[in-house]
């Protein structure tokens, strides 16, 4: 007996059957744009196919080169390069999965000047000006483009298709007053603004038949100003009913909202109740989305009648099994999403293809392999961070002999720091994973135990992955008894004063601020007041005024470039961290040279930016009475071992922070380690 029967039961759509109710949700990987890279595409979606997945969602396809995402990126708009992606739809069917087009208009949203939108009113977050107003013959044109793109995902052996009608596209700009000002038959009332997603609907509909799923992603709180009602969000629903759709899938807020929808800070299943409020309206299945990330979950949204199938995206890069190891009561086996962003969508909005940070394999399925090995070696790696974990654990289920050694009596590394960060508790699940993993692979582990040169010196190979220490700043009374390390502050060694100063302003510094001022495991409706996040049935777009609590302590957040802070941080996550620090009160200084530590606190210049009357910099000095000052001013490699090594023959590799300890980056490590693991 499976213990999730809910989420593993078979769906009957009438013309056809999906094996689960599990989708992977759209995403889109750099992979789509070129002919070249379908082969590379067909791996990927196959990989997940035959790890259990039920439906597949490509990443979105334009119906016109007016509604490109970038400059002649991915279009679905000829025979011939429909008939190219065979080889995508066939590795899917090949495993018994089924596989959906997405249609996409991008709108105002495009990467180039062509762009063409419900009105002129430029996009917020991206380059190139106002778009151009479709006229209401255009409007109409791209209404047939939608359905001719149908027809030929049809012919490209797609199952069906998912029209994108959330996250700030095309549609959604027509169907929201802040975004659509026109007069004619597209715009005005609530109802001539519906008119354009549901005409897409009926002629796709009429395009490809009944014998063909035709998915609907469907914006349910837009998290913006000016947007559906949630009257207006029920009627469109049942109206695409009625022009044919086969199932509703769920989108969460626009990408220029300020609210975060899928960082790892949001809580999981953050916005099911917004799918549980849509699913009696009408009679079609619908999917539940956003920080859907464990089995568990997943089977307590269905289980509940939240919703009729789930929608997971980035947790299917990072376990393309997920399904099977769930069917096979393996889930402690799955290696959890944390929401990172580091090298999915991070990657996808800086034009790169999208992989995973815990699995650098996803979209690289061709090139990274990780086949049984021919000639058996005894490796010893030392260091039990992400790194040392994913070598051991990628050479032992090659087929090595491997023992690992920790210093630490417990593994994890800068993850088990991570872990204790608010907002960041999801780290946990990788040091779980890899602890299962080096169970299944059969890795002999020495917690507590610094390796030396003897420990050794009889190994074919020695991975270095001894991490990082922390590093102490030239500055004249560092070594007051103010001062403090991160790691001595967030292991809870040291107690904290009512004002402290944060030296550093990289990840490790945000991080420790919010540590400072939040507490773990945030409830959802703690966030949600946090955040102004409302019923939408109360607000349009689910948007409210924040309630921010008074917080707990004064920290200065401080740095030495004259840049912004945060700036380095993730593109799509980065901007969630500084605004949560700003609500909480925190004081964030640039330009900053320390210039002493005493009794009196730490004393500092700042360089202001501007020019006097002798055309020098201003700057200022300023004393900051705190209790703290914790310093988050960087690291050194830990590596020790690697000369006397290398002087006895043995050969030694030195991955991670122990190879390069510029800003922490456990993505660069877990794919340098498992590069390295595919090589020996």
């Amino acid at each position: 007996m499976t213990p999730y029967p809910h989420l593993l039961e078979p769906l009957d759509l009438g013309h056809t059957t999906l094996r689960n109710r599990v989708i992977m949700g759209s995403m889109h990987t750099g992979l789509e744009d070129r002919a070249k890279h379908l082969p590379e595409l067909a791996a990927y979606f196959g990989e997940r196919a035959k790890g259990g997945v039920a439906l597949s969602v490509t990443g979105g396809y334009a119906p016109n080169w007016h509604g490109w995402l970038l400059p002649f990126g991915s279009q679905m708009t000829s025979a011939r390069f429909a008939d190219k992606h065979r080889i995508v739809t066939e590795a899917v069917h090949e495993h018994d999965g089924k596989i959906v087009m997405q249609l996409l208009h991008a709108g105002r949203y495009g990467y180039h000047p062509f762009k063409r939108a419900a009105s002129t009113i430029p996009s917020p977050i991206t380059p190139f000006g106002k778009p151009k107003a479709m006229s209401t013959k255009e409007v109409g044109r791209t209404v047939d483009d939608f359905a001719a793109s149908a027809r030929l995902a049809r012919r490209a052996g797609y199952d069906g298709v998912e029209i994108m009608g959330s996250e700030g596209y095309l549609i959604n700009q027509m169907l929201a007053a802040r975004t659509n000002d026109r007069t004619d038959r597209w715009g005005g009332s609530a109802e001539n603004r519906m008119r354009f997603p549901v005409e897409i609907v009926e002629r796709v509909r009429e395009a490809v038949g009944s014998d063909f799923i035709v998915m609907y992603r469907m914006s349910l709180v837009d998290l913006v100003d000016d947007a559906q009602s949630w009257d207006e969000t029920v009627e469109l629903a049942q109206r695409l009913e009625a022009a044919g759709v086969s199932i509703i899938n769920t989108g969460i807020g626009w990408h220029e909202a300020r609210i975060p929808t899928i960082v790892t800070s949001v809580p999981r299943a953050a916005f099911s109740w917004a799918t549980a409020k849509l699913r009696p309206e009408v009679s079609v299945p619908v999917v539940a989305s956003n920080r859907i990330n464990t089995p568990e979950v997943a089977e307590q949204i269905i289980a509940s009648g939240e919703a009729d199938l789930v929608s997971m995206a980035r947790p299917l890069l990072a376990d393309a099994f997920f399904v099977a190891k769930a069917a096979e009561d393996r889930a402690d086996e799955i290696n959890t999403c944390i929401a990172c962003n580091q090298a999915c969508l991070d990657h996808t909005f800086q034009n790169k293809r999208a992989s995973c940070m815990l699995n650098p394999r996803a979209g690289h399925e061709l090139s990274l392999v990780l086949s049984p090995t021919r000639t058996t070696k005894r490796i010893a790696v030392v260091g039990g961070g992400p790194a040392g974990l994913a070598a051991a654990t990628e050479l032992a289920g090659r087929g090595h002999e491997v023992e690992l050694f920790e210093a630490q009596p417990e593994l994890g590394g800068q993850f088990r720091l991570a872990m204790q960060i608010p907002g960041k508790e999801e780290f946990s699940e990788t040091i779980r994973y890899y602890t299962r993993r080096l169970e299944v692979t059969g890795v002999k582990v020495h917690l507590g135990r610094r390796a030396g040169v003897d420990d050794l010196a009889d190994f074919d190979e020695v991975v270095i992955a001894s991490g990082v220490e922390p590093r102490i700043p030239s500055i004249r009374g560092v070594d007051h008894p103010s001062v403090v390390s991160y790691q001595d502050v967030i292991r809870g060694r040291v107690p904290v004063g009512r004002s402290v100063a944060v030296l550093g302003a990289g990840g490790i510094g945000f991080d420790v601020s919010e540590f400072l001022l939040h507490e773990p495991h945030e409830s959802l409706e703690h966030w949600m007041v946090r955040w102004g996040v409302t019923d939408p049935a109360l607000e349009r777009g689910g948007l409210t005024t924040k309630v921010l609590a008074p917080p707990t302590r004064e920290v200065y957040l401080l740095q030495r470039k004259t840049t912004e802070l945060g700036k380095g941080l993730g593109k799509t996550s980065g901007w969630v961290h500084r605004q949560t620090l700003k609500d909480s009160g925190v004081q964030m200084i640039k330009g900053v040279t320390y210039d002493q530590i005493n009794d009196d606190g730490l004393h500092i210049t700042i360089t202001t930016g501007k020019t006097g009357r002798s055309g020098h910099a201003v700057s200022e000095s300023r004393v900051l009475g705190v209790e703290t000052i914790v310093l988050c001013t960087g690291q050194e490699s830990v590596r020790d071992l690697v000369e006397p090594l290398e002087a006895t023959g043995v050969p030694v590799h030195v991955i991670g922070g122990a190879d390069v300890a510029a800003e922490l980056d456990a993505k660069r490590a877990i794919k340098q380690a498992t590069e390295l693991a595919a090589r020996l």
